[in-house]
């Protein structure tokens, strides 16, 4: 079986696991941070937009992922966060550095997908 992926018992539980942990943390993620909320009802808009405007299965496929990342760069935002706010509640300039350079990645993310709507709205 060179070649071939062989699985063992400890493979498979490692998979379920790992998938358990994260399904425990996009629920986490859903009750516990609006933002997230917020950009996957901003996606859910967006989608039916892209159905009504009739955009090529192409340019959806762009604009889905686009905004699929603009969710997972939150997701990752609310990581950063939750980390900074473990190691301490004080304000430190060092914290808000990070929180404020993770929510950046978040707008740029945001900016990339408006920007490429606009492109397309304007093709």
């Amino acid at each position: 079986m060179s070649g071939i992926l062989k699985l063992v018992p400890a493979d498979v539980r490692r998979w379920v696991n790992t998938t358990k942990w994260s399904i425990e943390g996009l629920i986490t993620a859903w009750k516990e941070e609006k933002s997230l909320r917020q950009w996957i009802i901003v996606n859910a808009i967006s989608w039916v937009a892209i159905v009504l405007v009739g955009f090529s299965s192409g340019e959806a496929g762009l604009l889905v992922a686009l905004g699929v990342l603009v969710v997972i760069v939150e997701l990752l935002n609310s990581a950063v966060e939750t980390c900074v706010d473990y190691v301490s509640t004080d304000h430190h300039p060092l914290a808000k550095k990070a929180k404020d350079i993770a929510s950046a990645a978040v707008f740029v993310s945001a900016l990339l997908w408006g920007g490429v709507w606009v492109l397309l709205l304007a093709a």
